[in-house]
């Protein structure tokens, strides 16, 4: 399935929101989440304060920006998996592609999962965009599922416990300042289903 096409108008907006979310993130470095109003990015970035929130409602979705994409990267990738049936291969797929969708930079984002982590409100933001993209996920296991599967909650809690390796995984890497192999991660996170525990 190919992609709609993206107006000039969308690749601009997105360049804008991009910069404007770079000049925030560093002010939120240097003085805290909690200290910096829209004012002062908007004063960082040159621009009216007006103008900063037509790209940007809320300071945690400043913060963010990043992460608006996962769950179309994460829906797409299980749309071009064909070759897998196993529900539980798929969502390893294709969450290693939104992995390596984040992990461009991996200094950035660790500052960003370490801002996360520390900061109640954009923790529960970033869950509250979890539950958004689980729909659309779901949307894509059920399309493609056997009617031997059962359930339709079946394709929900998969959903669910897959993006929660996500974000557990992500979490071990980024305290770990980003050494470590996402797919060596994801893979341990993924047998914690399958492996019977140790005494």
């Amino acid at each position: 399935m190919s992609a709609a096409p993206v107006g000039t108008r969308e690749i601009g907006r997105h360049a804008v929101r991009a910069e404007l979310a770079r000049v925030a993130f560093n002010r939120f470095c240097l003085t805290g989440f909690d200290q910096v109003t829209f004012a002062d990015l908007a004063e960082a970035a040159g621009v009216s304060r007006s103008t900063f929130l037509r790209y940007f409602g809320t300071k945690e979705d400043v913060v963010l920006f990043v992460f608006d994409p996962v769950g179309d990267v994460i829906a797409d990738a299980l749309d071009a998996d064909r070759v897998n049936e196993d529900d539980w291969s798929r969502l390893r797929n294709a969450l290693e592609s939104a992995a390596d969708f984040l992990v461009r930079d991996v200094q950035h984002l660790v500052t960003i999962l370490g801002l996360v982590d520390q900061t109640p409100a954009l923790c529960a933001r970033l869950r509250e965009k979890q539950t958004e993209w689980r729909p659309k996920i779901v949307a894509r296991l059920r399309g493609t599922a056997s009617p031997a599967v059962g359930s339709p909650v079946i394709a929900d809690v998969r959903a669910a416990a897959a993006l929660e390796c996500l974000w557990i995984v992500l979490g071990q890497w980024s305290v770990n300042g980003g050494q470590e192999d996402l797919g060596e991660l994801l893979d341990a996170a993924f047998a914690a289903f399958s492996t019977p525990a140790r005494a």
